[in-house]
């Protein structure tokens, strides 16, 4: 097949791959690339500067660089010795690290360095006693820059300097190309993450409303006696904690100050079983929600010096609170 015919084939190729928009750049992308090559033969005497029809395919490692296998052949290259024109054929084979500068994406033109290393045989150099190599290891460098028409498909442009380590010398190379290359990630936009709606807040309870119910029983001097003046208060606290079952309530018994302090004590502890027996047993308030208990004359509330504050600390406190309904 005619190498016009090749290219142009491989060209249409190119093209309609693009179409499926499959096609990226970046980390795991590979890329395929025709290109042609205008070679100058200095390493090697009575050969003239040639052109080289190539492929290469290469495969990111990361976003930036690549591994490139390139191939060329050289047909159109002759001997200029005055022999007439005897055709140079051969080929020339090379792996080479591509590192990319700039960023991925349409309209973007990105530079590159290479560097790596190739194998190069030509066929009739020795014939008609000509001096030439016919094979050659080298050493590969190179410059340029592609421009993405889309994500997919570009065009190359760049210049390359074999090392012939056989003789210790260059030869060089311009060339340009056109490429694809699929399967990358780089050069696209991820999509903006849907707007996470938030969450509707509930709607805050209500704040209850504590309320309570205090009891304060007096008692005469020495005495552990409820005064009837007392029970509608006490029965004021039943009524409360029997609309509220969940409650409790700790009766409190208080002396004043005068006689010795286990004597107040014991007095103390029988003014507040004295209020609980009412509760229970005369108002029906379960024995289990009271507790009472005694602090003889170590609370006062009012001056012990004076009768009116002896008075006043002669007493049973108890409170209850709840929440409102």
């Amino acid at each position: 097949m005619k190498l016009k015919n090749t290219l142009g084939i491989a060209i249409g190729s190119i093209v309609a791959v693009t179409s499926f928009g499959v096609l990226a750049q970046g980390q795991g992308a590979v890329e395929g690339e025709l290109f042609y090559k205008k070679q100058y033969n200095d390493s090697v005497k009575h050969i003239e500067d040639g052109f080289n029809p190539g492929a290469r395919i290469g495969y990111f490692l990361t976003d930036d660089l690549s591994l490139d296998l390139n191939y060329d052949k050289t047909n159109h290259t002759r001997s200029n010795d005055g022999t007439g024109n005897q055709k140079i054929k051969g080929d020339t084979g090379s792996l080479l690290a591509t590192y990319h500068f700039g960023q991925a994406g349409v309209d973007s033109l990105r530079p590159y360095v290479s560097g790596g290393f190739g194998h190069q045989s030509r066929t009739n150099v020795l014939a008609d006693g000509h001096s030439g190599r016919d094979q050659s290891t080298l050493a590969i460098i190179g410059t340029g820059v592609k421009y993405y028409f889309t994500d997919n498909l570009f065009a190359r442009a760049g210049v390359e300097a074999d090392y012939a380590m056989d003789n210790g010398k260059w030869d060089y190379s311009a060339l340009v190309g056109l490429g694809v290359n699929f399967g990358g990630n780089a050069g696209k936009v991820a999509p903006a993450p849907a707007p996470v709606p938030e969450p509707t807040p509930e709607p805050e309870a209500p704040v209850a409303e504590v309320v309570r119910v205090e009891l304060d029983v007096k008692f005469d001097f020495d005495k552990s006696v409820v005064k009837p003046n007392s029970y509608a208060d006490i029965k004021n606290l039943a009524d409360f904690m029997k609309q509220n079952p969940q409650t409790t309530t700790v009766v409190e018994g208080h002396t004043d100050s005068v006689g010795p302090d286990a004597y107040n004590q014991k007095l103390s502890e029988r003014r507040a079983n004295a209020v609980k027996q009412v509760l229970t047993s005369q108002y029906g308030v379960e024995s289990s929600r009271v507790q009472s208990v005694g602090y003889g004359e170590s609370r006062p509330v009012a001056d012990n010096a004076t009768e009116a504050g002896r008075a006043v600390n002669r007493r049973v406190e108890a409170q209850v609170e709840a929440q409102a309904q």
